[in-house]
């Protein structure tokens, strides 16, 4: 599920896109989207409807195709991207310079000139601004992220107390660190854990102690990265998903635990595909959610919780 919010920026950056890349590919394209190419051409075919008041010949945006590869013929104004707000910009500082510093960047060169870019545009970030998940990350996170980076260099092992959230659990492990990761504006540790067995992703506002050890980090040589280019979360075989409608004093539940994508409805809730581990948790949960959530599925789950709320 594509929200419209993300679909409306996107929208607004293809034409500048496209124009600065005239005859690109849609698979390219689609890629420097984050998108799959059914989707852009979707995005494709709804801006042949936009363009200027008067919506006729001449007045709206034009895309000529040939093969696989886009060229926009009339740009209908759009030839320059968006301005950033100062939040917008200092939000892409924050992301560059977490980027910057993480190990294992192909080219950081490249990421260290779009930050001069930037900086020279609008200026240095905010006093009190710290790298990090959002424009003002608490610092217990930066604190967090400078331990693990530090393991990282040092190539040594660290004791983590780390949150669940799926099965509302607190543990204590020890893991061999991999790499950071940055993905959808959050910061993740990927780690072999003694404790599991194998390599685990740990969101790092959820680690709440860290502590490097005086041993090496030693990940076996079976350990692989994560592929994340489809998305950061795979079902578990011991994972249920729930289809919920949030409202809005409910959205944070989709911030906060993993979901399969956010629907965007007219009346302004939100549908997504929760995943849980424990169906007494899961069941505590939209208990106190009262009646900011509207569970559609599964019908067992939405019974269960009928039954605690009598």
């Amino acid at each position: 599920m594509s929200s419209a919010n993300d679909r409306l920026a996107r929208l607004l950056a293809l034409v500048p896109y496209f124009l600065a890349r005239p005859g690109v590919r849609i698979d390219t394209a689609a890629a420097d989207f984050g998108v799959p190419p059914r989707q852009l051409r979707k995005d494709l075919e709804l801006l042949w409807m936009c363009g200027l008041p008067g919506y006729g010949p001449g007045d709206l945006i034009d895309l000529s195709f040939e093969g696989d590869t886009v060229t926009v013929t009339f740009d209908a104004g759009m030839r320059r991207p968006l301005r950033l707000t100062a939040a917008e910009a200092t939000s892409m500082l924050v992301a560059l310079r977490a980027l910057a510093e993480t190990p294992g960047v192909a080219d950081t060169d490249a990421v260290r000139r779009a930050l001069a870019k930037i900086e020279a545009a609008v200026g240095q970030a905010q006093p009190g601004v710290v790298v990090g998940l959002t424009a003002r990350e608490p610092r217990e996170i930066a604190k967090t992220r400078d331990t693990v980076r530090d393991a990282l260099r040092a190539k040594r092992a660290l004791r983590i107390t780390y949150y669940t959230a799926s099965r509302d659990e607190v543990s204590e492990r020890v893991v061999d660190p991999m790499r950071l990761l940055l993905v959808d504006g959050r910061s993740y540790l990927e780690a072999w854990c003694r404790n599991a067995d194998g390599v685990r992703l740990f969101r790092l506002d959820r680690i709440d102690n860290v502590t490097q050890l005086d041993e090496p980090s030693a990940p076996p040589p079976h350990a692989e990265p994560t592929d994340v280019s489809a998305g950061l979360f795979r079902p578990q075989p011991d994972q249920r998903t729930a289809r919920l409608v949030l409202d809005t004093d409910a959205r944070w539940v989709a911030e906060y635990y993993p979901v399969d994508g956010i629907e965007e409805l007219p009346d302004g809730r939100a549908r997504v595909l929760m995943r849980y581990a424990d169906t007494s948790w899961m069941v505590r949960l939209l208990l106190s959610l009262g009646g900011d959530v509207v569970v559609e599925a599964p019908g067992e789950l939405a019974e269960r919780v009928r039954e605690r709320a009598r």
